[in-house]
């Protein structure tokens, strides 16, 4: 595509055409730009999460510890599709660098909270930049790199995540031990500084003119408040209020009837924040189911497995992104081949229903690990649960993208960003609740409630002092409740695969200017009688 080099090469129109290598030399600065800042968004969440008894601590305020989570997810979660929808108005480039601003603010003000009041207020201004950090990554990306090429990246970006989760555990634990937890929030800034400064002076996207741009100021509340409505009622079910609780039940009439009144507002919207028509598209509307399954099983595995490994095998707390390895290296290992393949052959559809077989198969593999589990098998079970992953994660994102006209870019990538995360949010409520019904009922069964009534999930530490009959009555107890929160997450993993049987195979983009057709993907402009794409 025109654009495409234009965006690689600033002002195209100034130099020799013909030089691929050079186009592809820019293409990878960028990518190195865009993957620092994924990975300052993921590395986040996990360094912080490291750092919260410290910080509870030295601020106090334990009855509001959750709140530094969840403003921070609900502000994420409900900007995401905003930030989209302001780079397809508004042009990417100067979008993005707003959010990466944002979050680096939010990071300075979190560091220098001096209460838990405010450092919950400033956790949401951070969320608020993070909710344009992933979404502007995959949109740049699916502006730059034609859905043909982009396999050639897919393990460069599963090898960031893979990073992320691994040494942020580490890297957390280590700040806070040497520097303070303020520097867990201070960490960002010499990040960021680097993402930002990168991308001011190498991407260069032409402008997109509009005229008469009117945000949707409706949808954008309404669906604020549905999302905020629907992180909630899985943040607090079962958890800080029972699920048929009057709270709970109010925040699901709030959720429905904020959505369904979105869902009209946006049929009416000049420039509406989610366009409606791009889920008449087959693959896309597949592919945002396939994406909240992914996300619903992959953070509740990367939240009970590490318990598992520490509770019943007795692994330190110290190196828990370590004992996900054998997911996290299967996924990444997974992800380029994937990616390889799909760029020399153009083939993906077989990689989702691959993808959904795996994971169905690792995540009922991983429910029938007990007491006498070895690690070795239990590595075995978490790296078929990968290779599931691996061929999934990217490709979800790939046939979205690949399945609306350029200028749905943002919101396509905004929408199944979101659908990831609400997926995720589901998973770890639900399988949340599940795991810890199981193991208080298996404790009480065995007369060891009494010892774990405050909690379901003891560490290391806390095991060691256990008596041996309470201990071992605990690990017997974590082994049910995981049992039965991966056989449901083994259940949503049907979901996807079916999903996925019925995905079309619709040729990638590639070099030549394509539209969209009404079933599924690509067709050439000139046969479907569209303009050509434009580039933001």
């Amino acid at each position: 595509m025109a654009e495409l080099k234009k965006a690689t090469d600033g002002e195209a129109g100034d130099r020799p055409a013909g030089k691929p290598g050079k186009q592809q030399r820019s293409v990878r600065v960028v990518m190195l730009a865009l993957m620092i800042t994924m990975l300052l968004a993921m590395l986040d969440n996990l360094i912080v999460g490291t750092a919260m008894p410290t910080i509870v601590g030295d601020l106090g305020g334990l009855e509001h510890l959750s709140w530094v989570v969840t403003a921070y997810t609900l502000a994420t979660a409900a900007s995401t599709p905003i930030w989209g929808k302001l780079g397809d108005m508004y042009g990417r480039k100067g979008v993005f660098l707003t959010a990466i601003v944002l979050f680096l603010i939010g990071s300075v003000l979190s560091g220098m909270a001096q209460d838990m009041g405010q450092l919950i207020g400033f956790r949401a201004i951070q969320g608020l930049g993070a909710g344009g950090l992933m979404v502007g990554v995959m949109a740049i990306i699916g502006d730059l790199v034609p859905p043909r090429e982009r396999g050639k990246y897919q393990g460069m970006m599963a090898g960031v995540m893979a990073i992320a989760m691994i040494g942020g555990p580490l890297v957390g634990g280590t700040i806070t031990d040497h520097l303070g937890w303020r520097w867990s929030f201070y960490i960002n800034l010499p990040l960021g500084a680097v993402a930002l400064t990168m991308v001011t002076l190498v991407l260069h996207l032409p402008k997109r003119e509009r005229t008469e741009l009117k945000i949707d100021y409706l949808g954008a509340g309404l669906l604020t408040v549905g999302i905020t409505a629907i992180v909630l009622v899985t943040t607090w079910g079962g958890s800080e209020y029972d699920w048929n609780s009057a709270v709970i039940m109010e925040l699901i009439a709030i959720g429905v009837a904020s959505l369904g009144g979105f869902v009209l507002a946006e049929m009416k919207a000049a420039e509406p924040i989610i366009p409606l028509h791009i889920f008449r598209n087959r693959n896309f509307t597949l592919m945002s189911v396939v994406g909240f399954m992914s996300g619903f099983v992959m953070f509740g595995a990367v939240l009970f497995l590490p318990l598992y490994q520490q509770s019943v095998q007795g692994a330190s707390a110290t190196n828990s992104g370590l004992l996900l390895l054998p997911m996290l290296l299967s996924m990444m290992v997974v992800s380029l081949i994937a990616g390889r393949v799909t760029t020399s052959t153009g083939k993906y559809k077989i990689f989702p229903i691959l993808g959904s077989v795996l994971m169905v198969a690792g995540l009922f593999l991983l429910s029938r690990m007990d007491t006498g589990t070895t690690r070795l098998t239990s590595g075995i079970y978490m790296a078929v649960l990968g290779a599931g992953m691996g061929f999934l994660m990217q490709i979800t994102m790939l046939v979205a993208q690949n399945s609306v006209e350029m200028k749905d870019m943002g919101v396509a990538s905004s929408a199944t960003t979101l659908f990831r995360t609400l997926g995720s949010s589901f998973g770890v409520a639900i399988m949340g609740a599940l795991f810890t019904g199981r193991v208080q009922d298996e404790m009480a069964a065995r007369g060891g409630g009494a010892a774990t009534a405050k909690s379901a999930q003891l560490d290391a530490s806390s095991l060691a002092k256990l008596p041996d009959a309470v201990r071992e009555a605990y690990q017997f107890a974590v082994s049910s409740g995981t049992h039965i929160a991966f056989l449901v997450g083994a259940s949503v993993g049907v979901i996807a695969l079916i999903a996925s049987v019925f995905v079309k195979e619709v040729p990638l983009r590639g070099a030549g200017p394509e539209t969209t057709s009404s079933d599924g993907g690509a067709e050439p402009a000139a046969a479907a009688g569209a303009k050509q794409p434009e580039a933001v």
